[in-house]
């Protein structure tokens, strides 16, 4: 239980902080920027590895959960209970956004600018490379010390800062789904 907790946790933190950021973006008029968007996200990941990375992994994303058990370092019985906590932490951040800006429409929902098609190919290029980047600087599921989270933290902010323009470079299910569910916004799920 200790580990779908951190999980649900994390996934909390790196949703309401990284959505909640697009949200202040949006209703400040600009104040955050794109770079402050990007830099939230990857310091949000940094922050949680850090924290919560000797109790869970802090995978934080269903596709890193799915990549650890195919890379045979994570027990595929445990993925049910990491993804449904990645997911319960995503829709809560959600929640209490949507409580403190009612008004937003999409809660910083992954909305794509140019072709669904031209999105979904970066997401699954960027997605690839974040999950390639953690498998080869991790020790194993759970995390401890060192540069881990400076490295994956920055992998997360680089590739938000050239891509979320276009895909949104959610480069998560979770953080994706969250936003879209709860603002009612699914026609780019």
């Amino acid at each position: 239980m200790q580990k779908f907790a951190a999980e649900a946790l994390g996934t909390f933190c790196l949703v309401f902080a990284g959505c909640g950021a697009i949200v202040v973006n949006d209703v400040s008029g600009g104040a955050v920027t794109h770079v402050g968007i990007s830099l939230v996200f990857g310091l949000v990941v940094l922050a949680q590895i850090y924290a919560i990375g000797d109790v869970s992994g802090a995978h934080l994303n269903p596709a890193v959960t799915i990549a650890f058990v195919l890379a045979r370092r994570f027990p595929l019985k445990s993925v049910p209970g990491y993804i449904a906590a990645q997911l319960a932490g995503a829709l809560a951040a959600c929640g209490a956004l949507l409580l403190l800006f009612p008004e937003h429409a999409t809660l910083g929902a992954t909305l794509p600018h140019g072709s669904p098609y031209q999105a979904l190919a970066l997401e699954v290029i960027l997605a690839f490379f974040l999950v390639f980047v953690i498998l080869s600087v991790s020790t194993g599921s759970k995390e401890r010390g060192g540069l881990v989270g400076v490295i994956v933290g920055s992998v997360v902010a680089l590739e938000a800062l050239f891509a979320g323009p276009i895909s949104g470079a959610s480069m998560n299910p979770a953080r994706s789904l969250a936003p879209a569910l709860v603002s009612g916004h699914l026609e780019h799920l």
